[in-house]
């Protein structure tokens, strides 16, 4: 609509000079910075002690406890109080935890004085951002602490919930205080970042799918994109009474009775009697909607992360991708960890630099930057200019039958079959170690040595030809680096770290919350073997995960399926080895066992997605599996089976 306006204006100028006058344009006054920009950053000049606290009750357009009145969310605020500030953009932390579980590291709780005003905010954000000229958020989901409604865990009323937040930041949503007085937040430029851990970057990458207005930016660590993907992979199960329903009642903070039937719907739609994908995982699915992201996206997540598994980053990072939208990522070695608590100075660094280039509108270069930065071993780091790795593509391998027991991988094409029959009793531990051993229930395929470095990078793929003797049964996959190396424990009580006694401070600190945080260092084993990726699938839900179909036993049917998401460099000398079996009783809950599978290898590949320096071959010809030493390491010490232990948590 600008256009014919400024048509007119070099009309107008136009003629001006045919006239021979010449009119310079009045000088715009520019206008006065805050104290808080300093050149190309924001700094910390703003009291924190005398900062603003305030809570505010959102009003949202659902009613899903049936109370007959509006569902209400509730924003607990830290804002600076110097005029000179002017109005500041909001970093904001929407969660389910912020009183029955805590968040970061060391478990922080929202703390209320006697009159239930906020004094104290979990995690550092308030700290370091509130004296840098923002806002901060902390954000009470539906059915969580003082918000009302009821948890629907990853459904329309936790994401319009957390959306309304935003609508009324930006004059589009009513809100009150306590007493009912009316709040308007004529204080923020209605610019907005999302952030948070776990669950947390899960409800931003929800609200971020909606396209809202003034939301420009989210920071997803360790985040769920799907929640079918979290509870399932390809029609496996990876729990069946721990799901959404149980995950409700676990962060709930209203009246038992108020929010039973919302639980009793979450179980009826979860449809964990069959796997299926249907309308109500659709509703919790925000990946098919990247293409609606106004937003920029910063995705953080550990590379070794089996609660929140690689494939949430990755199918997302892809969507966000193919709809343009500009993103950066850091992939760590460790598992469920935040960044702050892997590298910290560098991660509050980044972050800093972050929000100010898209909420304060500061060029400090952060995306001229390289777009990845990863972990390749222990607290060694590299820059990348995108991922999966630039030139990655997917290499076939297939599958030779070796020695009768230990198979090959390889470039050739081979012939011959080998049989699979069902070990429910099988571990992981004993899965993967001595690959050149009979064990009852899995195959091994081993490549020759590498002759050079490989880089692994993206998601790889297991596509095999199977005749079963039974109409289903779960096949699973493990893609496993086989060599001795220092590596992280991400299996460990706390995925890959261990804290330490010292403690170092980012922002500013008052007697109620300081910004000081126990230090950290990773937790190393010396290991023989590491998996560096899993996958599984229930062999009905092959075709479709909304229509399952049986198998009739004695035919021979293809079974595709994607692995994990995952990013490695293998040194010249290691092996690499696939490892399958058929139901895990460790990871997932099979519907069912006792199977005995026919593979024809002749017609089943490895899909392995790869980036070759020009010439280089990725994986040397082998007609005989190497002979490998693998005990069972450390870093694979017995874990809790996966449905003890699945909160999206942190």
């Amino acid at each position: 609509m600008a256009f014919p306006s400024l048509r007119r204006a070099a009309l107008v100028a136009a003629v001006i000079g045919l006239a021979g006058l010449v009119i310079a344009p009045p000088a715009a006054a520019a206008a006065p910075r805050p104290p808080h920009i300093k050149g190309t950053e924001t700094a910390p000049v703003y009291d924190y002690a005398s900062a603003v606290r305030e809570s505010v009750w959102v009003t949202t357009k659902l009613d899903n406890d049936g109370d007959g009145a509006p569902d209400k969310v509730v924003v607990d605020l830290v804002r600076p109080r110097e005029a000179a500030a002017g109005k500041v953009p909001v970093i904001m932390d929407a969660s389910p935890y912020y009183q029955c579980c805590g968040r970061g590291n060391e478990s922080e709780l929202k703390e209320y004085a006697a009159d239930g005003s906020v004094t104290k905010f979990p995690l550092f954000y308030d700290n370091y951002f509130v004296p840098r000229g923002y806002a901060f958020a902390a954000v009470d989901f539906n059915g969580t602490s003082r918000s009302t409604g009821c948890g629907d865990v990853g459904g329309r009323e936790e994401i319009e919930g957390v959306k309304a937040v935003i609508d009324w930041l930006n004059g589009r949503a009513k809100g009150a205080y306590a007493d009912g007085t009316p709040a308007r937040a004529s204080w923020t430029t209605g610019k907005v970042g999302m952030i948070g851990k776990s669950w947390d970057g899960s409800v931003a990458n929800g609200v971020a799918a909606t396209g809202v207005e003034g939301l420009e930016t989210i920071v997803p660590i360790a985040a769920i994109s799907s929640w079918y993907d979290y509870y399932r992979d390809n029609g496996a199960l990876y729990t069946i009474d721990g799901g959404p329903a149980w995950l409700s009642g676990y962060v709930n903070g209203r009246p038992d009775e108020v929010c039973q039937p919302v639980r009793d719907a979450l179980y009826e739609g979860s449809a964990n009697a069959t796997g299926d994908y249907n309308s109500f995982w659709a509703e919790r699915n925000f990946v098919p909607d990247a293409r609606k992201v106004r937003a920029s996206v910063f995705i953080a997540h550990g590379i070794n992360d089996n609660n929140v598994e690689t494939k949430h980053f990755a199918q997302w990072w892809d969507a966000l991708a193919r709809a343009g939208v500009p993103r950066k990522i850091w992939l760590g070695q460790e598992g469920h960890v935040d960044p702050f608590d892997f590298r910290r100075a560098e991660w509050v660094d980044t972050l800093h630099r972050w929000f100010d280039y898209w909420l304060q509108d500061l060029d400090n270069g952060i995306m001229r930057e390289p777009m990845a930065t990863i972990e390749r071993a222990p607290d060694v780091w590299v820059d990348e200019p995108a991922w999966p790795a630039r030139g990655a593509f997917t290499l076939p391998v297939s599958l030779g039958a070796g020695d009768g027991t230990t198979g090959t991988l390889g470039l050739r094409p081979s012939r011959g079959e080998m049989s699979i029959v069902d070990n429910p009793a099988l571990r992981e531990r004993a899965a993967v170690a001595n690959p050149n051993t009979v064990v009852a229930g899995r195959s091994v395929f081993l490549s020759a040595p590498l002759e050079r470095n490989l880089r692994i990078s993206g998601t790889a793929t297991v596509s095999l030809r199977v005749k079963v003797d039974k109409p289903n049964t779960e096949i699973s996959a493990r893609l496993v680096d086989y060599g001795t190396a220092t590596r992280i424990n991400y299996q460990g009580a706390k995925e890959g770290i261990r804290n330490l006694t010292t403690e170092s401070c980012h922002g500013a600190s008052i007697p109620a919350d300081d910004a000081c945080y126990l230090e950290t260092a990773k937790d190393v084993v010396t290991a023989d073997a590491a998996i560096m990726t899993r996958g599984w699938v229930d062999a009905a839900h092959r075709d479709s995960l909304t229509r399952p179909t049986q198998l009739r036993p004695g035919r021979w049917y293809t079974v595709t399926f994607d692995l994990n998401a995952h990013d490695a460099v293998l040194p010249a000398g290691r092996v690499l080895g696939l490892v399958l079996t058929l139901s895990d009783t460790q990871y997932t809950v099979p519907t069912s066992t006792g199977a005995t599978v026919q593979v024809d290898l002749s017609r089943s590949r490895l899909g392995l997605p790869v980036s070759l320096a020009p010439g280089a071959t990725a994986l040397p010809d082998a007609t005989v599996a190497p002979k490998v030493s693998a005990p069972a390491p450390r870093v694979y010490a017995e874990e809790p089976d996966r449905e003890s232990g699945l909160i999206p948590q942190g």
